[in-house]
């Protein structure tokens, strides 16, 4: 049995939360076919040969967004078995909109119903028989926080997707509307059947004004007029706009079904709890201190407390295993360079960045914490009105956001953004903030440097990126990217506790990438620093790793550096193969140095550099262009080199400057 299911619902119903209690961690993301919006699928681990595409989030099947289309296009064109439809039972009116347009795709359709809890223990019921009939489609009642009515639901999906179940033809239309959809399905009969696109469904968003819609039947000029005056004597007879009427006459049959079936206590004790909380939260004034005050929590907890404990373990670890793997090369008589190979090189390298492995999953649970709250949805409505003032919406602090864990990602999702101007803003100020590969970087150097005061150094490092970035979008929003951002609307949703499961999942997801990348990248780089630190140009053996090849290539770069207080050879050499990865930094300063466990490092890192010029490192590190896979995603999304090499030089000028600002005043301080 090989099916597909495509799993569709609204932002914020809880679609993510039953993708993963369906597949658990047999899932992969990629992207869909020609655009760079997430696709998400799974293996389900209760039936064997079914697949779940994790659909984006959206409210209609109208093609106005990225995710919109990407939706319509995967449930129209690579057929899916059958379709999970996941609805928040809280707010079903709203939810069942998408539902309709689902039902007029005539394919085998099971209905979710979320939150199931939090309506039965709000005094609300649901009569599951009732919607199922009037629905002509399965409904079931789940909460997948709590995996409650999973196995059902999926036992269902893919019986009605093998019996090729398909919904009952429901007219819910009615009056003007009905007899506009009915004239256009006359109209547009054959075409539909032709084009593979089910003669309702394309009835319906002809009648809406859909314009890809008639492109897709391939519709005469002839057929376009008689299709505009049929729209034309709807609006007329029905008062409003053509869109305006199928919406109306949607919510119509919606609140007739639920007056049937829903019986509703009022706001549940979620909502409730969550306009008083917001009353804070969202407070014009009070807001923005609170978040800063989360984050300063967060980064105490992180880099404080739990990180330091955690991070000496694993460096005892790696101890242990270091001198296990020398005395084993030792007993088996491996020659002394092979043994610095592996030991100088590549395990000091990757055990370098090993050792914060547990400081970025440490962060990333918190991270994870807010977001599946629904905290992170606050933020982005509070910063709708800080980020109008250099050019952007609400809207561009997804992406944002996503950049502090990693700028590929978050590049990509730029693609979400419906103005052109926007999403080409937002990929230029993306970079300015602080990806999650620089966390070894700031941890190594924090510990060595300032050990006392490391969470408020994270945290100014942090905010000191998005401040650049500020300082950056004025500069765009007053040269090439000059107007207004588009209007921003998003809906809020309820406070609630975060799934287990989730959240140990998204640490996976994280901890695994940092795991392949160490393995990869990260050993790759060390085993070529390794060997151009150990030989000259004639590949003879240097006894002073200062006479290498290595040292030559640092040396031409060293002078620019000279200005911003860290001239030596080996800072200038880790900044450059900290284009492949910023863990590189570490790993190369590691080899470089020829330290072993992190302690030993941060012994090393006090005879390279001063505090002050420490600093001025770590501001150039946090600020200049980001690795080699970001920039290749800024090339794709900005459509060549040339963009992409123009926002190589502006960050690293801006780099290069914001570092030689603290250095030099600094130094005037007298703290140099």
């Amino acid at each position: 049995m090989n099916l597909t299911l495509a799993l569709i619902g609204n932002p914020n119903c809880g679609k993510t939360t039953l993708f993963n209690q369906l597949t658990g961690s047999n899932q992969h993301v990629g992207n869909f076919p020609g655009v760079t919006v997430d696709k998400k699928e799974g293996s389900v681990r209760s039936h064997p040969g079914v697949t779940v595409v994790d659909l984006p989030g959206i409210y209609s099947l109208s093609p106005y967004t990225s995710e919109e289309v990407v939706s319509r296009d995967f449930l129209l064109h690579e057929h899916p078995a059958g379709v999970i439809n996941i609805v928040d039972a809280t707010t079903l009116e709203r939810n069942l909109y998408l539902t309709l347009q689902l039902l007029e795709l005539r394919i085998p359709t099971v209905l979710a119903l979320n939150m199931m809890d939090e309506v039965r223990e709000n005094g609300g019921t649901i009569d599951v028989a009732a919607m199922e009939q009037e629905l002509g489609i399965p409904v079931v009642p789940i909460s997948a926080s709590r995996g409650e009515g999973v196995e059902e639901l999926c036992a269902r999906a893919v019986r009605a997707a093998q019996e090729k179940q398909l919904p009952r033809r429901i007219d819910f239309c009615a009056g003007d509307v009905h007899r506009a959809i009915h004239s256009i399905s006359h109209l547009i009969e054959q075409k539909a059947e032709l084009a593979g696109v089910p003669v309702r469904f394309a009835a319906s968003k002809l009648a809406e004004g859909d314009s890809l819609m008639a492109d897709t039947l391939g519709l005469t000029q002839n057929e376009r007029q008689l299709l505009a005056l049929v729209v034309e004597e709807m609006e007329n007879s029905h008062g409003m706009d053509c869109e305006a009427a199928m919406a109306d006459m949607r919510y119509t049959f919606i609140e007739g079904l639920c007056a049937k079936t829903v019986v509703r206590p009022g706001d549940t004790k979620e909502q409730r709890r969550s306009v008083e909380i917001d009353k804070l939260l969202t407070h014009k004034i009070w807001a923005i201190p609170v978040f800063v005050g989360i984050m300063l929590t967060v980064f105490f907890l992180t880099f404080g407390v739990i990180g330091p404990f955690l991070n000496s373990i694993m460096e005892a670890l790696l101890s242990v295993i270091s001198a296990g793997l020398a005395g084993a090369l030792r007993d088996l008589g491996i020659n002394p360079t092979l043994q610095s190979l592996v030991l100088d090189g590549a395990f000091a390298g990757v055990s370098s960045v090993l050792s914060f492995l547990p400081t970025i999953v440490t962060l990333f649970f918190f991270l994870s914490l807010l977001e599946d709250s629904g905290y992170m949805a606050r933020v982005a409505f509070v910063t709708d009105r800080l980020l109008r003032r250099i050019g952007l919406s609400g809207r561009s602090f997804v992406p944002l956001l996503i950049g502090f864990g990693c700028s590929v990602p978050a590049i990509m999702a730029t693609r979400t953004l419906a103005s052109e101007r926007d999403r080409k803003m937002t990929i230029r100020l993306t970079p300015f903030m602080s990806c999650s590969a620089k966390l070894p970087i700031y941890s190594v150097f924090t510990l060595a440097f300032f050990p006392e005061h490391r969470a408020l150094v994270m945290m100014a490092l942090y905010f000191g990126g998005m401040f650049v970035g500020v300082l950056y979008g004025l500069l765009l929003k007053r040269t090439v990217f000059s107007g207004s951002p588009i209007p921003f609307v998003m809906e809020l949703p309820a406070y609630r506790l975060p799934s287990p499961k989730s959240v140990l999942l998204h640490m996976w997801e994280k901890a695994k990438d940092f795991l392949i990348k160490a393995f990869t990248i990260i050993f790759l780089a060390s085993l070529v620093v390794w060997v151009l630190q150990s030989f000259d140009f004639g590949f003879n053996p240097v006894s002073d790793s200062g006479q290498s090849m290595l040292a030559s290539i640092g040396r031409t770069l060293a002078p620019v550096f000279i200005p911003l207080g860290f001239s030596d050879w080996r800072a200038a050499t880790a900044l450059v193969t900290g284009l492949s990865a910023k863990e590189a930094v570490v790993s190369t300063l590691s080899v470089l140095l020829g330290a072993g466990e992190g302690a030993e490092l941060t012994l090393l890192l006090q005879q390279l550099f001063t505090p002050l010029q420490a600093t001025s490192f770590l501001v150039f590190t946090l600020l200049y262009m980001p690795c080699v896979a970001a920039m290749a995603a800024v090339k794709r999304e900005l459509g060549g080199w040339r963009a992409a090499l123009s926002l190589m030089v502006q960050q690293t000028a801006v780099a290069w400057v914001m570092a030689l600002l603290v250095y030099q005043l600094g130094r005037v301080l007298g703290l140099g």
